[in-house]
């Protein structure tokens, strides 16, 4: 009889650390300087298992094939070295990484509409994005990251150049032995090719769930229900785990409506609107084994200068909705 005990307490921690075993990460915004451990105490305390790193490279406009990065001119947290002095302390305080180097376009334009127009400027694009993707590629190698993200959101580059896409994987393989995703927009993740390839099904998931200026958790939770069945059923399909790459909602009236805007005149700060939104996500979410978790959208290293009561902006920081994430992510390590 004792040793039937055992057993099935065994089965059951095991089912219980199966269940909530999720990927409790913040996205680590890149600042001109060095992380310092003070920094990372914030993270620490918000219990997060996982940070974003995200170097940066940038184009000139939507029809420019040429990526700089690694320059003189950037932020050191864009740069490799600075995401290797990131990587380091954070591994330090036990904090695991997703290395998500990203792309911006001059003047802030949207990265899934990249669209190159005459083939040249197309290989050009492909060499230059390959010199980009592998040098980050050896950076997650070297550093022993957990997660390496290889693009974001750039889906007229995947729907144009597919066989592109699938060669770099497996090129990107050759230096990188830990698991891959991809950051899908949330309308876009459905025609994404090489998921196959891929070990997570990665989505920046600002899907629409509520019209309403102050949504209820209920009502939110009642908005996720076609979404879930749509991710459910892509998961199903490629038998891949969903990963929210990115999430999270600004503390402004009808934030569940478009929750990707980031224009900053939109006003009308509300807490409430961004706490309730994501309660039920977390609420919708949590329970599913298929969901393996994801990446709150933002978090600034300089912490208490960042977020408050009368930020209208994603950062949950120094806002109502913190104690709900620090709460939740508590209860799923």
């Amino acid at each position: 009889m004792y040793w039937i005990r055992i057993f099935l307490f065994v089965v059951l921690l095991q089912g219980c650390t199966a269940q909530n075993s999720k990927i409790d990460g913040i996205s680590f915004v890149a600042a001109p300087s060095e992380a310092e451990q003070r920094h990372v105490n914030s993270v620490v305390k918000l219990n997060a298992n996982y940070a974003a790193i995200m170097p940066f490279g940038f184009i000139r406009n939507l029809e420019s094939p040429n990526i700089v990065f690694d320059t003189p001119r950037q932020w050191y947290g864009e740069t490799s070295d600075g995401a290797k002095q990131y990587i380091r302390l954070l591994q330090e305080n036990d904090i695991r990484v997703m290395l998500k180097p990203q792309i911006w376009i001059w003047r802030g334009e949207f990265t899934g509409y990249l669209k190159m127009t005459t083939e040249e400027d197309w290989k050009t694009l492909e060499s230059s994005y390959r010199k980009f993707i592998l040098n980050h590629a050896n950076v997650a190698n070297e550093m022993k990251v957990e997660i390496f993200c290889i693009g974001t959101e750039l889906e007229q580059f995947i729907v144009h150049r597919p066989d592109y896409w699938k060669g770099l994987v497996a090129e990107i393989k050759e230096i990188y032995t830990g698991k891959l995703t991809y950051a899908a927009n949330w309308d876009e993740y459905k025609r994404v090719p090489f998921w196959d390839q891929l070990d997570y099904i990665g989505v920046d998931a600002y899907f629409p769930v509520s019209e309403n200026k102050t949504p209820t958790v209920e009502e939110a939770e009642a908005g996720w229900l076609r979404w879930k069945d749509e991710l459910q059923g892509l998961s199903d399909k490629w038998d891949r785990p969903i990963l929210f790459t990115e999430y999270g909602y600004r503390s402004v009236d009808f934030a569940g409506r478009e929750p990707w805007k980031s224009d900053r005149d939109i006003t009308g700060v509300n807490m409430e609107a961004q706490t309730n939104l994501t309660k039920a996500l977390f609420n919708s979410l949590y329970p599913e084994d298929w969901y393996a978790g994801g990446f709150i959208w933002k978090w600034f290293i300089e912490y208490e200068k960042s977020g408050g009561l009368d930020n209208p902006m994603f950062t949950p920081q120094n806002k109502p909705v913190e104690a709900v994430i620090k709460k939740r992510f508590s209860a799923s390590h």
